[in-house]
């Protein structure tokens, strides 16, 4: 999958010392693209904005 133009923000819950960040663009039609901040060149895992939406939503109800 290309990401090369993809717009990636850092999560606001990141802290700003560069610890456990995860960045997101999810300015690609049909896919959000999640990665590690501290390795950009590394992989990036990729969902469907319907699977983005369910994990964030999982995750906001705990």
């Amino acid at each position: 999958m290309d990401l090369s133009r993809a717009r990636w923000r850092k999560s606001t819950r990141s802290n700003g010392s560069g610890g456990a960040c995860v960045e997101v663009a999810d300015n690609l039609p049909g896919v959000v693209a999640v990665r590690d901040s501290k390795d950009p060149a590394g992989p990036a895992l990729t969902f469907s904005p319907a699977a983005w939406r369910a994990f964030v939503s999982g995750v906001a109800r705990r």
